[in-house]
């Protein structure tokens, strides 16, 4: 792990290989340690970089305003890179959506799984499918939130905990746990969004954009990531990876790698 500061605060990033940049941007229900099978697959051809944004993992959180789509750009900055292809899984997609949406002269390449967008909306299926499958938690038991997220998340409507390794469960768990602490603190600080949001301008991507989701994630994940493929000017589809739910690049990195090592500049 290493250090950066980063627009006034201190970012930790993983980094491997020597090649054309490459950045993953972690899900909210996790941290940099999700692409740990992403690292070394990607680092032959790509240098590869994972950071912790703002306030997750071990990247500090100041009082002061921010926004995770400029952090991702100084983050670029402050390495001496120009361009970059971003790689985003669920919370990370939508910051790598908004850094393109307002940088994308320094975006390459999108790659997005699982990945919601800036100015979404959850369907009235989705919130139900919440009700029915974790109902009322306590937001301050960290524990309890995080095994309702995981069943949401990880496991998905379509599996049974059982169905699903329970190591990923144990691990989804504890990255999860420290993200709610992390998001507990970030909920004082003054957070930018992309202004106007995503949804209504994703025909402005005209980088290639590689859009994947778990066949077992929640209805609405995959039907963003067709419309996602539909507006972008230069997107790709891949077919939903069967019994995999929203951490798709740590539960199924087989395929995941294979596209993205076929897909990346």
């Amino acid at each position: 792990m290493t250090k950066i500061e980063v627009n006034g605060a201190l970012l930790a990033y993983d980094e491997v290989g020597t090649g054309t940049p490459v950045l993953l941007l972690h899900a909210g229900i996790a941290d940099r340690r999700m692409w740990r099978e992403q690292l070394p697959a990607l680092a032959a051809r790509h240098r590869v970089i994972a950071p912790d944004l703002r306030g997750y993992g071990d990247s500090a959180l100041p009082p002061a305003p921010f926004a995770h789509h400029e952090d991702v750009v100084g983050l670029l900055d402050a390495l001496g890179l120009d361009r970059a292809a971003l790689v985003g899984c669920s919370f990370g997609g939508k910051v790598a959506v908004d850094t393109a949406l307002a940088h994308p002269e320094r975006v390459s390449a999108l790659a997005l799984f699982g990945a919601p967008v800036s100015g979404n909306e959850w369907s009235e299926e989705t919130e139900q499918l919440w009700e029915t499958l974790v109902g009322e938690v306590d937001p301050e038991d960290f524990a309890a939130s995080a095994a309702g997220e995981v069943r949401f998340w990880v496991v998905g409507p379509a599996r049974r905990p059982e169905d699903v390794d329970p190591e990923l469960i144990r691990f989804a768990r504890e990255m999860d746990q420290r993200a709610l602490a992390a998001e507990l603190a970030l909920s004082a600080v003054e957070v930018g969004e992309l202004d106007p949001p995503a949804i209504d301008r994703l025909g402005e991507l005209r980088m290639p954009v590689l859009v994947g989701a778990g066949a077992a994630d929640v209805p609405d994940i995959s039907r963003l990531a067709d419309r996602i493929a539909a507006e972008a000017a230069d997107a790709v589809r891949l077919p939903d990876v069967p019994d995999a739910g929203h951490l798709l690049p740590l539960e199924r990195p087989e395929p995941v790698n294979a596209a993205l090592l076929d897909f990346l500049p």
